[in-house]
């Protein structure tokens, strides 16, 4: 689970009915820079508001998010066609000029000259008529320049070309090169550049062979009932509206595998919303099964029910707690089965989030860390013997990996990390490392980065 969304993230939000699609895109990269806002929610609530037919929101969309994953390459190019120092210039003309760096560079499907065109458009309809002609001797340069562009070889400068040409924060690029030596870090500052694959789980409701079929994906690699790279919508599909299929990201499917969730078992999710988990192992369990739903705010739980309900799900209890400091159920203190997908940083979703990247810090994840410790020694404190505590998080530093794993053991000697492979789907085994952890990774794997431990009490 990484950061905490809710709607309240897009307070302050304008009206966008007669706003075009370079218009939205360019409040949500304001909105990002000036508020930390989430890039979706922003995005979403833009788009409600506006009449823009399908093609002009896939475009909005394509802008938006395209100009986020691509910021640092952008603004490496804008340098070198502009005649002052990028922090000169004024935040909403910057990303004015993102903007149009991004058409120029990365989207074929528009010319040059309707890309520089519409880029001096937008600096107008913003009120930033007095910019209009910087913005379009700066496009132009770079139409002329673009073939001679220069960013830092991997070679001879690992670290600034994992921030101009890899798009990654200074903190970031030498974080991901520490952690995962220049090759790798490479590797995933560039996949993480990508749009992500659509993937969806099968409910039991659900043929995966035939759902795959139509919605022309394949069967993912490791999770069994996860399908990946639709080239069609899920979500546009009857098998979504019918409860057969779920959005769901494959490496996610597979944190649920490690509670091996059996017939009439009760397991406490402690930070349970958005639900994607919560519904699946409610899903397990079945109908004379429960599932306790944990969330420390109240709106959030009501997307569980939402989830849920279109699911046709009817065993999932939800509880408005927070989960660092005690459950408090009253009733049942102990259980069989316990996970904690625990708030983090969210490093290994760059691709689905793409303005995580210039919102999260390297202070945050000390924050997180120790938030992260808290929870999973609250819910240490209700779990059975010979029970099983799952940690998880979509990330991938040291801080909220195995380094909360070995504080937690360190300070809980009855409790041991379980080699998980004899209850998992033989799929699922290469995944598994030598401290019995299981990890992926967006470069390696095609699914997003997770971390995922089966802890067991003895």
């Amino acid at each position: 689970m990484n950061n905490v969304k809710t709607e309240s993230n897009d307070s302050g939000r304008e009206h966008f009915t007669n706003r075009n699609s370079r218009e939205v895109a360019w409040h949500v990269l304001c909105r990002v820079d000036s508020d930390r806002a989430f890039a979706d929610l922003t995005l979403h609530a833009a788009l409600r508001d506006s009449e823009m037919d399908r093609r002009d929101r896939a475009l909005a969309t394509e802008l938006a998010y395209g100009a986020l994953r691509t910021r640092g390459r952008l603004d490496t190019a804008l340098r070198q066609c502009l005649d002052r120092d990028m922090k000169d210039v004024e935040v909403k003309v910057r990303n004015v000029l993102r903007l149009g760096a991004y058409q120029l560079l990365f989207m074929r499907k528009i010319s040059d000259p309707v890309g520089v065109a519409e880029t001096v458009k937008l600096a107008k309809s913003i009120g930033r008529e007095r910019a209009a002609g910087f913005v379009n001797a700066v496009l132009r340069q770079m139409v002329r320049g673009k073939t001679q562009l220069k960013f830092a070889s991997l070679s001879e400068d690992p670290r600034e070309h994992l921030i101009q040409w890899g798009s990654l924060p200074p903190w970031l690029a030498e974080r991901c090169i520490d952690e995962l030596g220049v090759e790798d870090a490479a590797a995933f500052a560039e996949v993480c550049l990508t749009t992500p694959p659509r993937s969806i789980r099968v409910t039991d409701k659900g043929d995966v062979d035939e759902i795959a079929k139509r919605l022309r994906g394949r069967r993912c690699t490791y999770a069994p009932r996860g399908i990946a790279a639709l080239e069609m919508d899920p979500i546009r599909d009857s098998a979504f509206d019918h409860g057969e299929i779920t959005v769901q990201d494959e490496a996610s499917q597979l944190v649920a595998l490690l509670l091996d969730a059996q017939p009439g078992e009760t397991i406490v999710d402690t930070c349970a919303a958005p639900g994607t988990k919560t519904v699946q192992i409610a899903e397990r369990v079945g109908p004379k099964g429960e599932v306790i739903a944990l969330d420390i705010q109240s709106e959030r739980l009501r997307l569980i029910g939402g989830a849920a309900r279109r699911l046709g799900v009817s065993n999932i209890r939800m509880q408005e707690r927070d989960s660092s400091k005690s459950f408090d159920l009253q009733g049942r203190v102990y259980f069989g089965k316990i996970l904690v997908d625990a708030p983090c940083s969210g490093l290994g979703t760059l691709r689905r989030n793409p303005d995580l990247r210039w919102r999260a810090t390297a202070r945050e994840i000390e924050r997180l860390a120790d938030l992260q410790f808290d929870i999973l020694r609250t819910a240490a404190r209700h779990v059975d013997r010979d029970g099983v505590l799952v940690y998880s998080v979509c990330t991938f530093t040291r801080e909220e990996t195995s380094g909360v794993i070995r504080r937690f053991l360190d300070k809980h000697r009855d409790f041991k990390v379980d080699d998980p492979r004899p209850i998992l789907p033989e799929s699922v085994h290469p995944l598994v490392e030598e401290d019995f952890s299981i990890r992926t990774w967006p470069h390696r794997d095609g699914c997003d980065g997770f971390y995922a431990v089966r802890l067991v009490r003895t």
